[in-house]
């Protein structure tokens, strides 16, 4: 099927805005998928023969308030030590589903499926492929491969079954197999090649207790390979639950705003039935992050009963904007900063400052751009309005990601091509909140290509006494911050180095 087709399939599954319905997946007492709620998990990073660390681990995880938790299992030893865990943690009287984290080696996961609620493979190295030397075409490679991951994989799903185990097929961008990356490149498409190979072997062996994921510490590739497997699998006839999450995204605010970009971009569009943060601190710290990024996409856009969508929009591939920057200022997208804050407090380049007559930002050195500041959900200028002038489309309470993708649908239907920066204020508590929250409405659209700057701003609405309003703005240094990890979690402009940071998985512990 070719890109045409499966872009209108995946645009009409999320047109709506609701909640992609999966199939429902039993995981021990906490079923996932379908009409349950989005599912919170976190990783253990004590070793798993630990059976100590990994149970006093687990309550503070469980504690947090996560449905799952999930434990590396290198070798036979540690998944055979998952029975100690877990009896461990239910003579305490936590009864939460565990999981195993299978790699390289089948025989762990099959060690595993007797024991836990679900076991994770990646296809990426679960079973190595071996090919014959010589010419192959693609489908004598592809049959060969089949039938090599078959002779492993059946094994396991017959225990999974025997024993009500869930399986969940891990695919990861760093590790995809040579002979898919060979036909393929270290791409989305092939990470779903990947994913759809095993997936069809266990809907051939009639099992269904498949939980999905499309993994990458890059959160452009990682959403659209989610939104290319969601395609691909209604193109088969089921959708199966999915597991989202950015690999390795860091810590403190870097790893929350990345985050919240990539996973944000896919609740936005209904898509995800389980979270798991990926952060290099304490493990149970994750949780809260994934519940109010959870909670962010619950009952918004009430305003918005369909989407539109912009026609120029591309689920599988990044389109630049027509008009990155401002034109004739800024060649990247910029960040407006905060009315009280100084041109001369930041080096940061393309930090866009207000006027006080409210039409017009200048930058540090005085160069001056007419703006037109519009509602997002209220009605467009007519072009002899907007000439010459950038667009501020401002998100109301309540509004985020579906309320700015229908306003740049109204805009191309209306012709205008003004230069777009988006904008939103949030009476929020606390900088996470703020940093979460600005990250899961701005990122998602940047993703896509479009706006060419962000401009936000924060009230924290904590209060100090009994009844009395707050009045404390966020810090202008906090927000400035913020915007600018927002365009480089999005992958629009880069201005600090990038670090890939492992969590600590058990299999790396730097």
């Amino acid at each position: 099927m070719n890109d045409i087709n499966l872009q209108k399939i995946f645009l009409k599954n999320i047109s709506s805005g609701r909640r992609l319905r999966t199939r429902v997946v039993e995981v021990g007492a906490i079923p996932l998928g379908g009409s349950h709620p989005v599912r919170l998990q976190s990783m253990a990073s004590s070793p798993t023969l630990d059976t100590e660390a990994c149970m006093e681990e687990s309550i503070r995880i469980i504690r947090a308030g996560a449905d799952y938790v999930r434990f590396t299992a290198q070798s036979v030893a540690e998944a055979e030590n998952l029975a100690n865990i877990r009896d461990a943690l239910r003579r305490r009287g936590y009864h939460t589903p565990l999981i195993a984290d299978v790699h390289f080696n089948p025989a762990i996961a099959e060690t595993a499926a007797q024991i836990v609620e679900k076991v994770r493979i990646n296809p990426g190295n679960f079973v190595r492929v071996i090919l014959p030397s010589g010419e192959l075409s693609p489908a004598k490679k592809e049959k060969i491969a089949r039938e090599q991951i078959r002779a492993r994989l059946v094994p396991l799903l017959a225990l999974l079954k025997e024993h009500g185990t869930a399986l969940r097929i891990g695919v990861n961008h760093g590790s995809l197999a040579t002979r898919i990356v060979e036909e393929y490149g270290d791409t989305p498409r092939g990470m779903v090649v990947a994913a759809m190979e095993y997936l069809r072997i266990c809907r051939e062996e009639d099992f269904h207790a498949v939980v999905l994921s499309m993994k990458s510490s890059n959160a452009r590739v990682m959403v659209q390979a989610y939104r290319l497997l969601v395609a691909a699998m209604t193109v088969e006839g089921e959708i199966y639950p999915l597991h989202l999450g950015i690999t390795e995204a860091g810590e403190g605010s870097e790893g929350r705003i990345k985050s919240a970009t990539g996973i944000g971009a896919l609740l936005a569009d209904g898509i995800g039935d389980t979270i798991r943060v990926s952060l290099t601190e304490p493990s149970e710290q994750e949780i809260p992050v994934a519940r109010k990024l959870a909670r962010h996409f619950t009952g918004r856009d009430r305003n918005i009963r369909e989407q539109q969508i912009p026609s120029s929009f591309d689920p599988f591939e990044y389109h630049a904007p027509s008009l990155t920057g401002i034109p004739g200022i800024s060649r990247e997208p910029v960040v407006v900063a905060p009315e009280d804050y100084p041109p001369d407090a930041d080096p940061q380049p393309d930090l866009f400052f207000r006027e006080t007559d409210k039409d017009h930002l200048f930058t540090r050195e005085g160069k001056k751009v007419e703006i037109l500041t519009l509602p997002a959900s209220g009605p467009l200028p007519s072009p002899a309005e907007a000439a010459g002038r950038v667009l501020v489309a401002e998100a109301g309470e309540g509004e985020s990601v579906r309320t700015l993708r229908t306003f740049f649908a109204r805009l191309e239907e209306k012709g205008l091509t003004n230069a777009v920066i988006l904008k939103k204020t949030y009476e929020i508590t606390g900088e996470e909140d703020f940093r979460i929250a600005a990250a899961a409405d701005m990122g998602p659209l940047l993703l896509d290509g479009y706006g060419q700057g962000i401009w936000i701003s924060g009230n924290d609405d904590r209060r100090t006494m009994i009844d009395e309003p707050a009045t404390r703005n966020l810090q202008p240094a906090t927000i400035i911050d913020t915007a600018f990890s927002i365009l480089q979690a999005a992958r629009v402009r880069t201005t600090r180095p990038e670090y890939i940071s492992c969590p600590s998985c058990g299999r790396t512990l730097f």
